[in-house]
């Protein structure tokens, strides 16, 4: 399918999500297509359509959003619209408040913003669930088009090796709620001074040192950010959780998770071939020891 082609699908879908919510689809803007469709209305709020099947993790969103409003911790907010998601063919719409502009957070600010929220004590009345570190992982090997059947079986092979690992994972810091997905783009800093969390699908109750290989890896798998800034996240987190036993099993699997997503994104846009071929072969082992050059944004 072409980026026109998904672009279309998740405008009908939007469409039919706004006739049903009363809302005005006429000229919505496009954001980003990706992992979900990410529209802006007119009236500034932004609405999100997912892939098909995923009803229960956006409600599982929605739910997360309000329970953080209610607790203070910053987080995108969710639109006045009483009855969401909205289905559409399997397909969930969800509605949500407009940040003001925004840029991915700093190391240290990521790290501040997950301190307040590992420190929220967890909703009686929300089953958040245990972290699912293998979500959705098998489908996108099996979608994975552009890859040859070797490269499949090989990626076959490796999740299957990390689930066994995960079963067999050391303990840490005592468990929490967690992001889930905390890479910078999901820990924005606001023009108006806030730290926000964004993409609540995955908040779940875990290790907390889930949520900081993300940016663990950032320095030491991709030297994204250099030795200064890991140590200030470090600092104002107050852990550095590649001195524990368990990070380098979190660590293949948030960069096992990056490849994955990268081979969906290839199967859709023969733009990202490239690079989801580069990061299977840094897996492999063919592109010589961490840190990786190469890694970079998907289109």
């Amino acid at each position: 399918m072409t980026d026109l082609d998904a672009e279309q699908h998740a405008r009908a879908v939007l469409e039919h999500a706004c006739a049903k919510a009363g809302r005005d689809a006429t000229d919505a803007e496009v954001v980003r297509l990706g992992e979900n469709a990410i529209f802006r209305l007119t009236d500034g709020v932004i609405a999100r359509v997912s892939r098909p099947g995923q009803l229960a993790a956006a409600r599982k969103e929605v739910a997360v959003a309000r329970w953080l409003e209610s607790v203070d911790v910053p987080a995108v907010q969710v639109a006045d619209q009483p009855d969401q998601p909205i289905d559409v063919d399997g397909r969930a719409v969800t509605f949500w408040l407009e940040l003001p502009p925004h840029e991915h957070g700093s190391p240290v600010q990521v790290a501040q913003a997950l301190r307040r929220l590992h420190g929220v004590v967890p909703p009686s009345d929300l089953d958040l669930g245990p972290i699912q570190p293998f979500v959705r992982l098998a489908e996108r090997i099996e979608r994975a088009s552009t890859l040859a059947e070797a490269d499949r079986d090989w990626l076959r092979s490796r999740l299957a090796e990390l689930r066994k690992r995960w079963d067999d994972r050391p303990g840490g810091l005592p468990e929490c709620v967690v992001h889930g997905d905390a890479w910078v783009g999901n820990v924005v800093s606001t023009a108006d001074g806030r730290v926000v969390f964004l993409d609540l699908e995955r908040v779940a109750i875990g290790a907390p040192e889930w949520d900081l290989v993300h940016t663990a890896i950032k320095y030491r798998s991709f030297g994204w950010i250099g030795e200064s800034e890991y140590q200030a996240f470090r600092t104002a987190y107050g852990h550095d959780v590649t001195n524990w036993s368990g990070f380098e099993l979190f660590r293949d699997i948030r960069e096992f998770r990056m490849t994955c997503m990268a081979v969906q994104v290839a199967s859709e846009n023969h733009r990202a071939e490239e690079q989801a071929l580069w990061r299977l072969r840094c897996l492999q082992g063919q592109h010589g020891a961490r840190p990786w050059n190469g890694w970079s944004a998907l289109p």
